[in-house]
Formats: C-alpha cells, sequence, structure tokens
C-alpha cells in the first residue's frame, strides 16, 4: 500500500535565480510517479498563509513543501506550525541556510527526493520581540548587507558576495548592551547573530555548534578590532567552534555562548535582519527560543 500523502507546495516567484517553469516540471512529474495528490501555488506576497487552514484540514494535507529562500520558509511556518503538517525545503534562496543546516542539498531533484524520503523532526523556532524566526537574527554588518541586497534587482551568491566585500571595508561598529544567563556585559561589536542553524547560508558557517532541536540559541557577538584583525578573529575563533561559557569570553574579540532568551540594546538602532530578510531596527530587543516548534524534513 502506497503511503497516503497530499502536499502543497510553494513556488517563490523572485527568490534566487533559478527557472521556475522547469521546478514546476519537475514537481509534477516527480510527485505524480510517487502517486501524492498534490497541489502547486505561488507565495503570497503579504506571508500570510492562513486562509489556507480550512482546506488543509478539508483536504487532509499531510505535507508542505517550500520552494524558495530562508525569508519563504520563516513565512510559510509562521502561518502553519499551528497545524500538524510536515514542512519540506527545495532550496531556491541566495543562502538557503536553513536548508544546508538539514542536510538538505541545493539541487532541486535531490532536494525533493529528501522531501518524500527524508526524516521529519520537530526543530527550534524563536521569536525577536513579536517577530518570528526559523534560523538567524542578525544585528549589524550581516544586516547591513541584507538590507542592500533586497534592494538589487540581480539577486544570487555573486551578487551577495560583492556586497558582502564591499561593506566588510566600511563595517561600522554599534554599541550593544547584553543581557543573557543572568549576567549583563556592555560592548561595541561589528555585529551580533542569533543563530539557531549554525550557518548564514552558502555553507558559512557563523555558529558550529548550534543544533536546530537543543532548545538553544548560539549567540555570536564579533567585537569592535582593527579591521585587519576582524575577519582574522572570525575565522579563527568562530568557526573553530570555540563555545565557551559566556563569562570565560567576555575579553575576547569573539564571544561565542548559548543560551535560550537574550535581551539585547541596541542604542544606536543598529540594522536587523532576521532569517535573511531586512526588518525595521529595534532598540530593545528581546528573543526567546520556541522549543520543538515544527517538524522539519531532514536530509540525514
Amino acid at each position: 500500500m502506497r503511503t497516503i500523502r497530499r502536499i502543497i507546495y510553494f513556488i517563490n516567484p523572485v527568490s534566487g535565480t533559478k527557472g521556475k517553469s522547469d521546478l514546476q516540471q519537475l514537481l509534477t512529474a516527480r510527485t505524480t510517479e510517487r502517486g501524492f495528490d498534490f497541489d502547486i501555488l505561488p507565495t503570497v506576497a503579504n506571508g500570510d498563509y492562513s486562509f489556507l487552514e480550512e482546506k488543509i484540514t478539508n483536504d487532509g494535507v499531510t505535507d508542505i513543501g517550500i520552494c524558495g529562500g530562508d525569508g519563504s520558509v520563516n513565512q510559510v511556518v509562521q502561518s502553519l506550525a499551528g497545524l500538524d503538517l510536515n514542512f519540506g525545503i527545495i532550496p531556491m534562496g541566495s543562502g538557503n541556510g536553513l536548508a544546508l543546516s538539514a542536510g538538505i542539498p541545493r539541487n532541486s531533484a535531490k532536494a525533493l527526493d529528501v522531501f518524500f524520503d527524508g526524516v521529519p523532526r520537530r526543530i527550534d523556532a524563536f521569536t525577536v520581540n513579536k517577530q518570528f524566526a526559523c534560523m538567524l537574527c542578525g544585528l549589524g554588518f550581516d544586516a547591513r548587507v541584507a538590507h542592500e541586497f533586497a534592494t538589487q534587482s540581480k539577486r544570487g551568491l555573486g551578487t551577495y558576495a560583492s556586497l558582502t566585500t564591499r561593506n566588510f571595508f566600511s563595517a561600522t561598529a554599534y554599541p550593544f548592551v547584553v543581557e543573557a544567563n543572568k549576567i549583563a556585559f556592555s560592548t561595541d561589536a561589528f555585529f551580533v547573530s542569533i543563530a539557531n542553524s549554525n550557518q548564514f547560508g552558502n555553507n558559512f558557517t557563523i555558529a558550529p555548534r548550534a543544533e536546530l532541536s537543543d532548545g538553544l540559541l548560539d549567540i555570536v557577538i564579533v567585537k569592535k578590532v582593527a579591521k585587519p584583525l576582524f575577519l582574522f578573529n572570525v575565522m579563527k575563533q568562530v568557526l573553530s567552534g570555540q563555545l565557551q561559557k559566556m563569562e570565560n569570553t567576555l575579553r575576547s574579540p569573539v564571544i561565542y555562548f548559548q543560551t535560550s532568551e537574550i535581551r539585547i540594546k541596541n542604542f544606536e538602532r543598529a540594522p536587523l535582519h532576521i532569517d535573511g530578510e531586512p526588518r525595521e531596527s529595534i532598540s530593545d530587543i528581546r528573543i526567546k527560543v520556541l522549543p520543538q516548534y515544527f517538524k522539519l524534513v531532514h536530509g540525514w
């Protein structure tokens, strides 16, 4: 007997650089071959999919396939995580950090195999004040890149890399006050990353010890140092995974620790991104884990 599955695919028509017509043909052919019922819908510009709840319930939908980047995943999961669904990702964005963290390959056909045959596992999410996040929130340098990237007519890794390089040489440090694990400290930093997944995307690791389902957020703070030392400190200390107790890293150029919640006072309103999407800056940020929040189909 075949497994009874009912799938809705969402295709983001503007994410990444891949052709969407070829993708739709691939989804149709491979899902029909498997004998699963399915619909293919475009993503919704305002990110609200609650209007589909009745259809999902009445039609017995079991799986949601998100064909897009981390921003698309954020919006779909935020709307539909309250239903008993498995979420899969066909990576179509410029970074695809959550997909890569879950062992989902970039190749659409291989990612679809993972969606069909992979293992659904519950993973964490988190809130940034009242805003939802699946994998990563950033303040400062990486957020500035995200804001500029959102305005570009040409998307993709090349554009992102170019903006990252340009912003590196003009990076500004911002003052922050951080409260976590019953400790408060102030620092000037080029960026603060709050990570549920272990990377920015494109296999660039930012939080080597981060796990999607451990109930903790990995906090990476790159402090103000001479520019030639900036990249060196990130590569040497963060990427080597030197996770320590928070109080033991406060004097280091890079602070790296774990916590289930954190408060950040962002006095000069450093730019903010959530899951790679630019957001309006906030002066008082409170972030908290949502443990085991939704089911993501993994490739490992």
